[in-house]
């Protein structure tokens, strides 16, 4: 197969940031229809009147649709997250363990005091994003161990919730989410293509650290399959997580893998690498929508497959900045046709 025309994705974990960031990598996402967008700017947008005027930034800046979450505190009104919710405002509600990423520092410590938002939530149908991992013990087992000591007694309090475990990179997560109701899981394409020998052989390669950090090549074959297998609970959405080139190439780097420009491309490769072409509308385009309960996007895109490899998305400048691109670290062949 050479020629793949899918109905358009949707990107649903997406960093935008703010101002001069914002207006160079907004237009990077053009293959997508829609994108939940991420609230951890500095300082957070944790009320329906920031994710109003945050909205109004990002389509002037070139990203047309895109779906707003709020940061959930400890200090969240309940009335708030439903009020914005009912009104569009909102697709759902971020929940970070305060520490546990860029940007979330002002994110949950005392889960118990965000139990009146989530119970407004769950009655009100406001779906839960979550960033899931712990901020204490081995990096690499942070995961796992917010699923035993944070998810799951979230989920039997909550049953109802519909709730998005975000950036899976275990076996353990996976199945955690096929072996509970109202659990969907986005995978990123660093963790599909990329393990953590990928990261740290030969050096450390700052573009490839990300957090959940990469895992051993268990896991990722865990979500290579997950993410291949046809199963509606598993679904698109990147993490693409821009920062300057210079934060990146740094003595103690950010985390985040910048994949807009060619994530669709990529998850392509990985389809066919696993001989799954036929189901890659599904988890791109289908599964998501599926999930938060909206309809899929009625345009289409075209994947064509070239001989030669593509190459890797130059770095971006403008305004002052640079950003670089996530580098797959293999051959891909495959690209987005871009019509007029």
């Amino acid at each position: 197969m050479d020629r793949l025309t899918i109905r358009r994705p949707d990107d649903w974990h997406l960093h935008l940031r703010d101002g001069d960031m914002l207006r160079l990598v907004a237009p990077e996402s053009r293959h997508f229809g829609r994108a939940i967008v991420m609230p951890n700017l500095v300082p957070p947008v944790t009320t329906g009147a920031q994710a109003r005027a945050y909205r109004d930034r990002i389509t002037e800046a070139g990203f047309a649709r895109p779906l707003m979450t709020l940061y959930l505190t400890e200090e969240t009104d309940p009335k708030d997250v439903t009020a914005a919710h009912a009104d569009g405002t909102v697709t759902a509600v971020k929940l970070y363990p305060a520490g546990a990423t860029t940007n979330s520092a002002s994110g949950v410590r005392d889960f118990e005091r965000i139990r009146p938002v989530l119970t407004a939530m769950e009655s009100a149908g406001v779906p839960l994003c979550i960033h899931g991992e712990t901020t204490d013990g081995d990096i690499f087992d942070r995961e796992a161990a917010f699923l035993d000591r944070r998810l799951a007694p979230l989920r039997a309090a909550h049953p109802a919730l519909r709730i998005t475990l975000e950036h899976v990179t275990t076996a353990e997560a996976v199945a955690f989410v096929r072996d509970h109701d109202n659990i969907g899981a986005t995978i990123t394409v660093q963790h599909l293509m990329m393990n953590r020998t990928d990261m740290l052989s030969h050096g450390m390669r700052p573009h490839l650290y990300c957090l959940p950090i990469l895992k051993r090549d268990t896991h990722q074959s865990a979500l290579r399959e997950a993410a291949t297998s046809g199963d509606p609970r598993f679904f698109l959405g990147t993490d693409s997580a821009p920062h300057p080139t210079h934060a990146k190439e740094a003595t103690c780097c950010a985390a985040g893998c910048f994949t807009a420009p060619h994530a669709l491309a990529c998850y392509a490769q990985v389809f066919e690498e696993e001989g799954a072409l036929d189901r890659l509308e599904a988890f791109a385009a289908l599964n998501g929508p599926a999930h938060y309960g909206l309809a899929p996007n009625d345009d289409t895109v075209t994947l064509l497959r070239r001989v030669d490899p593509v190459p890797v998305p130059r770095r971006l400048e403008a305004h002052g900045l640079t950003v670089t691109p996530f580098d797959p670290g293999r051959p891909v062949h495959w690209h987005v046709e871009e019509t007029p």
